[in-house]
């Protein structure tokens, strides 16, 4: 028997019905303590969200099934807040993984334009020398300075550059905090030792830091500068020694805002398997979300202190404007009890 001429029969390609899942997770139709569960903000901070990008993700159409703003804001919350793979925010939330990955994008590119919004370098430098004054007496401090690893998937291009000393690929993310844990400065520009000298705070400080306007604190990694107090390697003396526990217990709220920081959104946690310029936008709104929480009294936020703006901030120095000299100068007349 001859073969077929399958060519002959023509057999009409079906259209898959489209079918729009539920999306019941998606309201705000919770508790307070539900909302925060899931997307680290209450129903006034989504409303807040929304509001502030509401120009930028409105979308101009008349089908039914459109994600409103509020929703988008929801979706990239969840994704952020749980560090999951979009596929799971998606099944989670009851849409498809490329629909997941449109919102998050669109909504990460509003949330950086705000980036300016939020963080901000000190403006009262009185208010903020004597908010660090009140942690160990240390004066004339506008920021604590340090740098955290966000590990990465291995990336295509540049791969030895992202690796870290531990032996793995990452983002070096540098940040500025006030005494409230807020940030006044995130650097992601750079994957390695490049960040500190190459940042804009580097360049402010150089043109603007002195003893006189304000200092900033980092740990013994960081060089010690005139305008960038660090421990001293080998404190023989007693007030060397003191200067030491003291900048420890000041430093420490860079520590522990990274801590709150990380544990308030773990997608800073887990490896990030995106493109390292994908994930710089994603630390940098994360950075803008955390002092958003903080404006909007979210939990998770140490409370605000009362703070005597009256301390010594310790302006009558002639010495050497160099690193150890004022170093020297803090030690001898801040710690150096008889």
């Amino acid at each position: 028997m001859a073969a077929l001429d399958l060519a002959l029969f023509h057999v009409p390609i079906q259209r898959k019905k489209r079918t729009f899942r539920s999306k019941e997770e998606l309201t705000l139709d919770y508790t307070d303590t539900e909302l925060r569960a899931r997307y680290r903000f209450g129903r006034e901070g989504i409303l807040f969200l929304s509001d502030l990008v509401r120009d930028k993700l409105t979308r101009q159409t008349n089908r039914n099934h459109v994600l409103s703003v509020e929703q988008q804001i929801m979706v990239t919350l969840r994704f952020l807040a749980s560090g999951s793979f979009l596929q799971v925010i998606g099944d989670t939330l009851g849409l498809d993984k490329s629909t997941v990955s449109r919102v998050v994008d669109s909504v990460l590119d509003a949330l950086c334009e705000k980036r300016n919004q939020f963080i901000q370098w000190p403006t009262n430098l009185n208010q903020t020398k004597a908010e660090f004054y009140e942690f160990a007496g240390f004066p004339n401090i506008l920021g604590a300075i340090d740098g955290t690893h966000i590990r990465i998937k291995r990336p295509h291009h540049d791969e030895p550059s992202f690796i870290n000393r531990k032996g793995y690929p990452s983002l070096n993310v540098q940040a500025v905090c006030d005494a409230k844990g807020r940030f006044t400065n995130i650097n992601t520009n750079w994957p390695d030792s490049h960040v500190f000298r190459t940042s804009q705070v580097c360049a402010h400080m150089e043109r603007n830091g002195n003893w006189e306007n304000g200092i900033l604190f980092g740990d013994s990694g960081y060089p010690c500068r005139s305008f960038l107090m660090t421990p001293f390697l080998n404190p023989n003396e007693q007030h060397h020694r003191r200067y030491n526990r003291c900048h420890a217990i000041t430093r420490s709220i860079i520590e522990r805002t990274f801590g709150r920081w990380k544990r308030r959104f773990h997608i800073l946690h887990s490896e990030i398997r995106m493109d390292p310029k994908k994930v710089t936008k994603i630390v940098m709104v994360c950075g803008i979300l955390h002092n958003i929480c903080i404006q909007l009294n979210e939990p998770d936020v140490a409370a605000e202190e009362l703070v005597n703006e009256d301390v010594e901030n310790g302006n009558n120095y002639n010495g050497q404007q160099d690193g150890r000299g004022i170093n020297t100068h803090i030690a001898e007349n801040y710690f150096n009890r008889h």
